[in-house]
């Protein structure tokens, strides 16, 4: 363990300025150097450790205490060091245990925190009013229920049930691990509805999913601060409500940046991202200076529509503000890149990143396997591990979706033994899921089918949609019908699934059983998906469905796509209906393919941009084989790189070649 005994072998120029001579130290000038100019160098604290162990400041329990919260400061996770301090110290008081338990919370070890928190018990050190928030967080964390009632009655046992901070993090610890009546118990103690505890109980309702009790002590609050409508509105989006959330969020009397993110956040989750956008557009001209958390969240939305140029504008406010691109905002420029067919745009914001988190690595690995590039995937994964980064659950979903788009089923297979031979991680439904994936989409349907009889737990319906997918790409009509009727029983509602089978039929021509499918939906109630098509154009989204008229432009864009139909079939283009589900003449399929969400919004695309620049288009569906084929002459035709991502992964289209290679 490292611990600074001397400071024959550290730099001196610290010990040469005149405040810090041992003949002129104090108390106070050591934590004042301590709380400036050792929060963010390394080698400044250890050498203002080095000077304090030689001056004989070490056992003033302020000074200890402060470097232990200097060294557990997450960017420099020293916890080791910590440690070895507080073991240095004789008969630390509660501010040193204090500063050490909050440390490991910080440092994400939350277990360490409880466990210290026993010692300082048999230290018979008195705990105070700071000692027990973080200790209810880590005991949320951990899910440990038994170890936060022992806690809880240490509360009562020194008299602190009325500070609400305590009562606050207490409530959201019984909340969290489904003890709704323990922590109403809590708030009640208190004997008066305190605005802290009370947003503490609303958030805790809200998770607990009762949305009814929430409202009802929202209501009954005789003060409400900007905290307890953001409780309100976050609930309600948490419990995808989000008209109720927005009009919490109009009814607001004053608004702060964490209302805003809020109500984005609300968007994003309900799947709703070109309204998110919209509202942080509008929070943009309220002139509310935003924070990382409002950036990170319309990041996300950028993401999911492919809203380039708002995703650039976000990362230019980031530079101009200079705020700094932490973990999570870095991570979510890396998403937004990615997601937006800028590939590139992301790995530079990778590389540049100084501080990563796992999440990082696996936002990189997913998006190179989203693009098809599953070999610079692997190599990302590998050189995760050599910086000393371990892998989780996620990872290998990324590392296998990567190797099933690029159909290496060697590789795949491999990764997926790794996962708990190498790596100790119990495969998840997931996991079984991307592996059906890998070897169907390769062909391999009887082993797909293999690996679902041999799963340690029940099949889901994403494992069962997986193998489905498998026969409508290879057309195994009998094993497709079987594994249809299997997800009709567990999915009744997902229309997704009806199409999919219905596109088996469809290719074998087996219109009686189609016909057969659509009678069973309408005797459901169960409606198809309508496909979209966004496209981003100067800051702006435009939004396209099948057989769309309600654009501004429509009458121009559907004789620009006329115009494309006839220069592609010239070129060679044949339309592909055997995925069309009526049974009807070859021109009827035709007309019906023509007006496809995607083929819109590339003519849109080609009718408002100059001639040679990238097309992006974002489709909530899987890309059809005719409008992929379709797109492939339009690229050649009109010298075009256009950049699809559909449900599944992304496509580039470039001088009639699409980088999937016709394997998606």
């Amino acid at each position: 363990m490292f611990l600074i005994t001397n400071t024959t072998e550290l730099p001196h120029h610290l010990f040469t300025e005149k405040h810090l001579t041992e003949n002129h130290l104090s108390q106070k000038t050591i934590l004042n150097h301590l709380n400036t100019k050792c929060t963010n160098s390394l080698e400044n604290l250890k050498q203002t450790h080095a000077l304090i162990l030689k001056s004989g400041h070490f056992q003033d329990h302020y000074i200890a205490g402060t470097l232990i919260k200097c060294y557990t400061k997450p960017h420099f996770n020293n916890l080791a060091i910590s440690l070895r301090v507080l073991e240095q110290v004789s008969e630390p008081n509660v501010f040193v245990w204090n500063c050490i338990i909050k440390g490991c919370l910080d440092l994400k070890q939350p277990l360490k925190s409880i466990s210290i928190y026993y010692k300082m018990v048999v230290s018979d050190s008195r705990p105070n009013k700071y000692t027990y928030p973080p200790l209810f967080k880590a005991c949320t964390i951990e899910k440990s229920i038994l170890e936060g009632l022992q806690i809880h009655s240490h509360v009562v046992k020194h008299g602190l049930t009325s500070d609400v901070h305590i009562v606050s993090a207490g409530i959201q610890m019984y909340a969290s691990l489904g003890r709704i009546n323990d922590a109403r118990i809590m708030l009640d103690s208190i004997g008066k509805l305190d605005v802290i505890c009370c947003n503490a109980m609303i958030d805790g309702y809200m998770k607990f999913g009762d949305v009814r009790s929430a409202r009802k002590l929202f209501d009954n609050m005789p003060d409400r601060n900007i905290g307890s409508w953001n409780t309100m509105v976050s609930g309600f989006s948490n419990n995808e409500m989000i008209e109720e959330a927005k009009k919490y969020f109009n009814q607001m009397p004053k608004r702060d940046d964490v209302s805003w993110s809020a109500i984005i956040d609300g968007y994003n989750k309900g799947g709703h991202f070109k309204e998110a956008l919209e509202v942080f557009h509008q929070m943009q001209g309220e002139e509310i200076k935003l924070n990382k958390f409002v950036l990170s969240s319309a990041l996300n939305s950028c993401a999911n529509v492919g809203a380039l140029d708002q995703g650039k504008w976000i990362h230019a406010y980031i530079k101009r503000n200079r705020i700094v691109l932490d973990e999570i905002l870095g991570t979510s420029l890396v998403d937004m890149y990615a997601k937006c067919g800028r590939l590139d745009l992301s790995w530079d914001v990778f590389e540049r990143m100084k501080h990563k988190e796992v999440f990082s690595w696996n936002a990189m690995i997913g998006g190179l396997a989203m693009h098809g590039r599953a070999e610079d995937a692997i190599e990302l994964f590998l050189d995760m591990q050599r910086h000393d980064y371990k892998p989780n659950d996620i990872t290998f979903v990324a590392l296998l979706n990567a190797c099933a788009h690029a159909g290496l089923v060697d590789k795949g297979l491999k990764y997926f033994l790794l996962i708990k031979e190498t790596y100790n991680i119990e495969p998840t439904m997931e996991h079984y899921g991307c592996v059906v994936n890998l070897l169907g989409k390769a062909g391999y349907i009887n082993e797909a089918e293999d690996v679902i009889n041999s799963m340690p737990m029940k099949p889901n319906s994403v494992v069962w949609g997986a193998l489905l997918g498998a026969c409508r790409i290879h057309g195994n009509i009998e094993l497709g019908e079987k594994v249809g009727e299997i997800l009709l029983e567990l999915e009744p509602e997902n229309s997704g699934r009806y199409t999919l089978l219905s596109n088996i039929y469809a290719k074998a021509a087996k219109w009686d059983r189609v016909e057969k499918l659509r009678k069973l939906m309408k005797e459901r109630g169960v409606k198809t998906i309508t496909g979209r098509s966004m496209i981003d154009l100067k800051g702006t989204v435009h939004e396209f469905k099948v057989g769309d008229s309600s654009h501004p432009q429509t009458e121009e864009i559907y004789r620009t796509l006329e115009m494309i139909i006839q220069k592609i079939k010239l070129k060679g283009h044949e339309a592909d209906t055997s995925e069309v589900l009526f049974d009807i003449s070859e021109e009827e399929k035709e007309t019906s393919l023509k007006y496809h969400s995607e083929k819109i919004a590339i003519a849109f695309g080609i009718l408002n941009t100059e001639p040679g620049t990238t097309i992006r288009v974002v489709k909530n569906l899987r890309v059809c084989e005719d409008c992929h084929s379709a797109t492939k002459f339009i690229s050649q035709v009109y010298k075009r790189d256009i950049i699809v991502r559909d449900r599944v992964r992304f496509h580039h289209f470039r001088n009639g070649k699409c980088s999937c290679k016709d394997f998606w």
